[in-house]
């Protein structure tokens, strides 16, 4: 399915979602916590949208041939805060345990 706008403004377009989405579900998982308890619904919503902006920075840099000076750099950060979000959500959680 082609869609219409430069491919670069599709991507663009995506990250949105992508960060849409990791505000919906860290609303959803936030709804009924304790004030005093640790906030992991947001740190796992920011997960998700790290984990999203890689995956499509990675396919965008592959698949669809867009090549710039920043698209590895931000896969990199990304990925370091993807794995920064992880390692905080296994602590919180084996606090709480």
């Amino acid at each position: 399915m082609d869609s219409p706008g430069a491919p670069e403004s599709m991507l663009v377009a995506k990250v949105a979602g992508a960060a849409l989405l990791s505000f919906a579900l860290s609303c959803w998982l936030e709804r009924n916590r304790d004030p005093s308890a640790s906030a992991i619904g947001l740190v796992a919503g920011l997960l998700v949208y790290n984990a999203a902006v890689v995956v499509l920075f990675v396919y965008a840099a592959l698949v669809s041939k867009m090549n710039g000076i920043g698209i590895w750099p931000a896969v990199g950060l990304h990925s370091a805060l993807l794995i920064w979000c992880a390692a905080g959500l296994r602590v919180g959680r084996g606090a709480r345990a």
